[in-house]
């Protein structure tokens, strides 16, 4: 007989979706800038800078975890100066959003870049003929045109999210009700006997989220079209 979810799996899947929501919200400035630095920009050390924004898709989920202990623990760098201001971001909700966070990076910046690219320059140099300032050329033309691309970045680096693990239990922990997001929760029932039921249901549950994030994602497409057209025209 079917069983509702227990309370832990609904904190699982809920908290899931706010830490790929948070990760997705806190990347998108700094993906977009890096995006446009990368399509519009040429500049000695590009290439190292695209190798390492696109470093934690090659680089095993556990290595990249690894490295944000080094950089953000307690000893780290970064980690000790963020101890004075009474943040500590390892094994904690903040950590898996970073985590989760950084792992995305990389696909928001490539689908952002691939679609400012496809911006002509042309279209933007005439705005600016008629007066236009460079921030108003961003937000009527470059955003709107590229925005197709913005959308889709922003849709996998949710997606990437969701399903990240290795970082996440690496850096954040396995932490009931704080870090513990389905794919740690799904890992954690397998490890219990009689677990195989929950894990079903959380399957199910992952596919409805998935599905839920893909039709938002089309339907934002679809809305951004008009102002496309607009901002082309």
């Amino acid at each position: 007989m079917f069983e509702p979810p227990s309370a832990a799996e609904w904190t699982a899947v809920l908290l899931s979706l706010q830490v790929a929501f948070a990760a997705t919200l806190a990347m998108l400035p700094l993906a977009l800038g890096c995006a446009w630095v990368l399509a519009r920009r040429q500049f000695m050390g590009k290439a190292v800078m695209e190798a390492l924004i696109t470093l934690p898709l090659v680089l095993p989920p556990v290595v990249v975890g690894y490295g944000l202990l080094l950089f953000f623990g307690r000893h780290g760098p970064l980690g000790e100066a963020l101890a004075h201001l009474g943040i500590a971001l390892p094994f904690s909700w903040g950590g898996a959003v970073l985590a989760a966070g950084v792992m995305g990076f990389p696909l928001m910046v490539r689908a952002m870049r691939l679609s400012l690219e496809t911006v002509s320059p042309e279209l933007e140099e005439a705005a600016a003929s008629l007066g236009a300032s460079p921030v108003r050329r961003l937000w009527t033309i470059t955003l709107p045109l590229a925005m197709p691309g913005l959308i889709a970045g922003s849709l996998l680096a949710f997606a990437r999210a969701l399903g990240e693990f290795g970082a996440t239990i690496t850096f954040a922990g396995n932490i009931p009700g704080e870090t513990r997001t389905i794919p740690l929760a799904v890992y954690t029932l397998l490890q219990q006997p009689g677990g195989e039921t929950a894990v079903a249901r959380l399957a199910v549950l992952s596919v409805i989220v998935a599905l839920g994030a893909l039709l938002v994602g089309e339907w934002l497409a679809r809305r951004a079209a008009p102002r496309r057209v607009e901002a082309g025209s």
